[in-house]
């Protein structure tokens, strides 16, 4: 590479330092070229990118970043999965991580919060955005359905009652 090619590769890694909501730094020593995209298949479904790139230079990118204390991770064979989502990256990195031993996690960053490798399991337990949006309108919606079922239960009974009474006459 010549410079002008470093000072892109910089750049462009300070763009996605900057923009990601969370990152994870991961040793892949060993994998196969087919056990990278598939690990790259699954990031992409999931929102979350899978790149590799030289230790120096990423270190370099992250001088002056809010995430630079992540700059201790990079030595040896490391890949950065990151996403925009705060979990995203981080579920699909732990979970293949858990099939394919030659994936190990060092640690990363949420925002600016520096994690070591147990945060980062940690984090990817935690459920996704939509998740708990889910569960926060079930909470709000849970409410109006007891309520609509109290005030519809006494004129249901009255009703059944007032048949009763009819079909008791009528017979």
């Amino acid at each position: 590479m010549d410079k002008a090619e470093k000072a892109e590769v910089v750049e462009e890694l300070k763009g996605v330092f900057a923009n990601a909501g969370s990152l994870v730094v991961a040793h892949y020593s060993g994998m196969t070229v087919a056990q990278m995209n598939d690990l790259r298949g699954r990031m992409r479904a999931a929102g979350a990118s899978f790149r590799v790139s030289k230790n120096r230079l990423a270190v370099r990118a992250l001088q002056g970043t809010a995430v630079e204390g992540i700059s201790a991770l990079f030595k040896g064979p490391t890949g950065i999965a990151y996403s925009k989502d705060p979990i995203a990256a981080s579920k699909v990195a732990v979970a293949y991580a858990k099939d394919n031993d030659k994936l190990v996690i060092l640690g990363g960053s949420v925002g600016v919060t520096t994690l070591d490798a147990n945060g980062v399991k940690a984090l990817a337990s935690l459920p996704s955005l939509d998740e708990l949006r889910g569960k926060i309108v079930g909470l709000l919606v849970a409410p109006a359905t007891k309520i609509a079922g109290i005030v519809a239960a006494p004129a249901g009974q009255l009703a059944r009652v007032i048949g009763a009474y009819s079909k008791k006459e009528a017979a």
